[in-house]
């Protein structure tokens, strides 16, 4: 028995005199050697699975190997792999494994061998958006047919409560009129809406520079909203006539107040240390608001946002009911005075139905700009993530 120094155990380690006496190397790839007696190398970390997941993963990627490797080659040429890329290896399926490591209940990474098909997470995919709109499509489907039940059997004159099928039969048939008086209404609403996001982001701006004009402008702010729109639309209009400006206005000022006070809450939610940090390194006061407080004001101006669009059809309505030569404003007063109940609901429903594209429009808005809040929303919601830090 030969000695030599072995310096990863910081000592002499003894050697087999085969291998002192003549020179020979370590086993080929494939010989088993039994090394359950050897201490743990120094600087080596140990596996913090737990048996069962080890030997899992150990017995996949024998499995693996040895189906790269093909058929038994002959003696002397034991070991040689055939040059399949890793990637194949790394997509295995393997449902035993998958259960076997899910079932040691170690709160772990998910192995390299054991790991999600695009398929399978495309198809979790649709089923959760499914589970996700099943519930208001259901309750939506039981108010039509209450509603629908009611008007055939309540005895209610279609002048009075027209049933949903009439409805939606004098839309279709009206079709050509309502998409003539949408198309105003639209345009109202998005110059509308585009005048209230840069006013809210102008006087959350000054706001955040200035605190003492916080203090001078948010009573007035404040004292907008309580202005009644049924009383101040008539007033508008007749102030800036039958043109577009008064539906902008309308619409501005019913839907900048949300905006504004949720991008101030925003910025002053921004996390001190960032903005020291920033200003350790030279960063002026610009600078630390387009780099630190605008970044974290993000999730609460998509709040407000939501909250604005839900507005900005009513506004741009309201200025139409008041005075307007096109727009589903005025047609639904001009159908209140026919006494056409079904046109008026038809125009409802119109309007409903834009305010929801809005409202789907700012999520994806906010799912594009914010990638990273679904992201983690995604991966706390995600089952296999339990036990993680």
């Amino acid at each position: 028995m030969a000695v030599s120094f072995d310096p990863l155990r910081g000592g002499d380690a003894p050697t087999s005199d085969r291998f002192s006496e003549e020179g020979a190397g370590p086993s080929p790839i494939g010989e088993s050697q039994d090394n359950s007696q050897s201490p743990p190398l120094r600087g080596v970390r140990s596996d913090p699975r737990s048996g069962r997941e080890a030997n899992c993963l150990a017995s996949r990627t024998t499995n693996a190997r040895s189906d790269s490797e093909g058929p038994a080659s002959p003696a002397g040429q034991r070991g040689v792999l055939s040059r399949r890329p890793i990637s194949w290896l790394q997509t295995q399926p393997s449902s035993t494994c998958d259960a076997e490591v899910s079932n040691a209940g170690v709160p772990s990474h998910p192995p390299l061998f054991c790991r999600t098909s695009p398929q399978q997470g495309g198809r979790s995919a649709v089923g959760t958006a499914f589970a996700k709109i099943l519930p208001a499509a259901l309750a939506f489907a039981l108010l039509l047919i209450a509603w629908e039940l009611y008007a055939r059997l309540g005895g209610i004159a279609p002048t009075v409560l027209p049933a949903p099928s009439r409805v939606l039969a004098q839309a279709w048939e009206n079709r050509a009129a309502l998409g003539e008086n949408t198309l105003p209404t639209i345009g109202a609403t998005l110059a509308g809406f585009a005048c209230s996001l840069l006013a809210a982001f102008v006087l959350s701006a000054l706001v955040d520079f200035l605190p003492a004009l916080r203090r001078a402008l948010f009573p007035l702010l404040i004292a907008s909203q309580t202005l009644p729109l049924v009383a101040i639309a008539p007033l508008v209009v007749l102030w800036f006539g039958f043109g577009l400006t008064p539906k902008i206005l309308l619409v501005a000022l019913v839907t900048f107040f949300p905006m504004t006070v949720a991008l101030v809450e925003g910025y002053a939610a921004t996390e001190r240390e960032i903005s020291q940090m920033l200003a350790a390194m030279g960063a002026g006061r610009w600078r630390i608001f387009w780099a630190a407080r605008l970044p974290s004001a993000l999730p609460y101006f998509f709040a407000g946002l939501r909250i604005s669009i839900t507005y900005a059809v009513v506004g741009a309505i309201f200025a139409e009911y008041a005075g307007a030569a096109k727009g589903l404003g005025i047609y639904m007063l001009s159908a209140k005075n026919n006494f056409r109940p079904d046109l008026v609901l038809a125009a409802v429903a119109v309007s409903s139905a834009l305010t929801l594209a809005l409202f789907g429009l700012a999520v994806l808005a906010q799912r594009l700009a914010m990638p990273w809040e679904r992201a983690g929303r995604d991966g706390k919601s995600d089952p296999s993530n339990e036990g993680r830090p």
